[in-house]
């Protein structure tokens, strides 16, 4: 009897009821090691999410079922410190993480939709949407919105090409999932 798979289900439970107890995780997370969620306002995470090893989320976010992050991705906020407060020198001005935090960035949400793939590596700044069926390339930095069904590649992540390989085979796929985008793409 395989003792491991069980205990991981347990662990991902423990994570999701105890530590982030916080935040609002569907059910089905899964969780590498050395993984940390931090948000200032709100972090909504859906169904059967997963997130690599050595990942982070450190941002106000709302993701949506079936997410899948790779190891050593990172959704971070995009102004953590206040880098113009005068007469501060940068690593001791106030941060997002500080109580009286009211520079830019407090109200960006990142939005990343359902059935998304992020690879390894990848980093995607505060305010971006993600949009569903959405792939993005390890080691992209994703600093605008992505396109529904669309794969991203580079630093800055762009549109290298849809994610299926005929128009046929998207319209199929979001009848079968009922897609919201069903008759817009």
């Amino acid at each position: 009897m395989n003792i491991i798979k069980p205990l991981k289900k347990v662990r991902n439970e423990l994570l999701r009821k105890v530590k982030y107890r916080r935040y609002t995780i569907g059910t089905g997370f899964s969780s590498g090691t050395r993984v940390r969620l931090w948000a200032k306002r709100k972090l909504v995470i859906g169904k059967n999410f997963y997130i690599g090893r050595d990942a982070l989320i450190e941002t106000d976010a709302v993701i949506g079922d079936n997410v899948m992050l790779g190891n050593r991705v990172a959704v971070i906020g995009k102004y953590d410190h206040n880098y113009q407060q005068i007469g501060t020198p940068i690593r001791h001005a106030i941060q997002m993480r500080d109580a009286g935090y009211d520079w830019k960035g407090i109200r960006l949400t990142t939005i990343i939709e359902n059935d998304v793939m992020v690879g390894h590596g990848s980093t995607i700044y505060g305010g971006v949407k993600i949009c569903e069926g959405s792939i993005i390339a390890a080691t992209s930095l994703v600093t605008k919105d992505v396109e529904p069904y669309s794969i991203y590649a580079g630093s800055p992540a762009k549109k290298i090409k849809g994610r299926f390989d005929t128009v046929e085979d998207l319209h199929k796929h979001l009848e079968l999932v009922k897609s919201k985008y069903v008759g817009i793409l």
